[in-house]
């Protein structure tokens, strides 16, 4: 499976006929043997394959698998390793499981043979609890080889049942339908770079079956996958794409040696306005007390109203997803309620303790939102978060106001923290909302607006007084309403005191696509 060289020495006796045959055979696989092909590739502006699995994988760790084999139409000719390039290696000291199509081979196609390939390194993968790294480039099936006498592949249904068992990262960097893409619907996370492109149905499918002809940009372009959250993260370039992807797989390998926060802890004193109905971005909240360097948002620009990020908190890796008033005030609606619910699925599967920064005055609101069935996709976040095990810490910056406070981390989940801002406030719904049903007749009373209005002020305050931060820890609704300062350290204090989570050799649950 290693690479083999001949030996170097001019003096070295002739080797055997058939290991000769062997050396040949090989090299005849490698980039250096192939400049016709690699040369078109870098047309293309993309890497080839060999050169992405060793940019990824430590040098010298590869070991691969299936490089000898050919298409099963051999009228077809040569296709090294039949246009799959695949084996396990080391990603900064830790064992991957990781493969590429190929397309300078059939146009990176999936054959009734790299099928076979795949489900092999699939099975090995699910066996030892290897991570997967893969890209998925290509268009589909091979056309001429559609005929699987052995029965349908097993691969499709191997990524469904390997979902949450263990990290599955998919990387885009060139045109990715059909099959391909179904691979990438699998996966945990989706990493593109903005040139790739990705599709259920590529340009021959759409022509053959419409008549449209189309290319791959008119299908599926990144800046609209981007848009409705089927990428997870976008990148520049194949360097930007890789080190993302090492960066991803570090959140999965347990603490790392605790890093300062990247600014000054009172800055965080005065990033919430006291007044409610003022925006800001809690983007800025989640980098002040994270590890400097350690964010990653995920599906940034998709569900607006959520941030969702993995970071670490000295050294310790976990999952944040925080309100984001700068959208809606920070209503969930249903994107953000779907962002929200398989953000819980992915860090539960693999035991990242989950951090809320809540400030929302509830689900949206309406007949709009109601037209996007709310009602489902907010009980999504219920069936997500009230079916994880992992430790949930809470933070209340502001508004902690109805069903959106319930989700995100309120007292009912039991979290082994819940902490409150200066700032923050409570209610079954916003308070001035409250104040008109609560004092409905005494508003109505009112000789005239302005008389109504001064009336509906005082009424609301008062309501505020009652439903403060500083109320609820009196009454030991909460742990404690902490200085913003402390925040980072506090969260890390109690990250350190949580028990290891239970070894496990099974998985808690797949990982809902969406």
């Amino acid at each position: 499976m290693a690479q083999s060289e001949p030996p170097s020495s001019a003096d070295a006796p002739e080797l055997p006929a058939r290991l000769q045959q062997l050396l040949a055979a090989r090299a005849a696989t490698l980039d250096e043997h192939r400049a016709v092909a690699v040369q078109r590739q870098h047309d293309r502006g993309r890497w080839t394959a060999r050169e992405r699995i060793a940019a990824l994988v430590d040098p010298d760790s590869f070991v691969e698998y299936g490089q000898l084999a050919q298409p099963k139409t051999r009228a077809l000719g040569d296709g090294p390793a039949d246009g799959l390039l695949m084996g396990v290696g080391m990603v900064d000291g830790a064992p991957v499981c990781v493969f590429t199509y190929d397309y300078t081979v059939f146009g990176g196609s999936q054959s009734p043979r790299n099928h076979r390939k795949m489900d092999r390194m699939l099975a090995l993968a699910e066996r030892n609890r290897w991570p997967v790294v893969c890209w998925s480039e290509g268009g589909g099936a091979r056309a001429n080889e559609l005929d699987y006498d052995g029965g349908m592949v097993t691969t499709f249904v191997q990524f469904a049942r390997m979902s949450g068992l263990v990290p599955i990262i998919c990387l885009l960097s060139g045109p990715s339908f059909a099959g391909q893409a179904n691979i990438a619907g699998c996966a945990d996370v989706v990493i593109a770079t903005r040139t790739s492109t990705l599709g259920l149905s590529g340009p021959p499918l759409v022509l053959s079956a419409t008549g449209a002809n189309v290319t791959p940009e008119d299908i599926g372009p990144m800046d609209l996958h981007e848009r409705i959250g089927t990428v997870d993260l976008l990148v520049d370039d194949e360097a930007e794409l890789l080190a993302t992807a090492r960066r991803y797989l570090g959140y999965f390998r347990g603490a790392t040696a605790p890093v300062d926060a990247p600014g000054d802890a009172d800055a965080l004193r005065r990033i919430v306005p006291e007044n409610p109905r003022r925006a800001y971005d809690v983007r800025k909240i989640v980098s002040a007390i994270a590890d400097a360097g350690s964010v990653l948002e995920l599906r940034a620009t998709w569900g607006r109203c959520l941030s969702t990020s993995l970071v670490r908190i000295e050294g310790r890796p976990l999952g944040i997803i925080a309100n984001n008033p700068m959208f809606g005030a920070g209503a969930i609606d249903r994107d953000g309620a779907d962002k929200f619910s398989r953000f819980v699925e992915l860090c539960n599967a693999y035991d990242l303790p989950l951090l809320f920064l809540c400030d929302t005055p509830g689900f949206m609101i309406g007949r709009g939102a109601e037209e996007t069935a709310l009602v489902r996709h907010s009980a999504r976040t219920l069936m997500a978060l009230g079916n994880a095990d992992v430790p949930l810490l809470t933070v209340i910056l502001r508004k902690a106001y109805g069903l959106g406070y319930y989700v995100m981390g309120c007292d009912c989940f039991e979290p082994v923290l819940i902490v409150g801002w200066p700032t923050a406030e409570f209610g079954g719904m916003g308070l001035e909302g409250a104040v008109n049903i609560i004092y409905r007749d005494e508003l109505a009373a009112a000789p005239d607006e302005p008389a109504r209005k001064e009336l509906r002020a005082q009424l609301t305050d008062e309501l505020k007084e009652r439903n403060t931060g500083l109320a609820y820890a009196r009454g030991f609704a909460l742990d404690d309403i902490i200085d913003p300062a402390e925040t980072r350290a506090i969260l890390g204090r109690t990250l350190a005191a949580l028990p290891a989570p239970p070894a496990r050799t099974t998985r808690k649950h797949p990982i809902d696509p969406w």
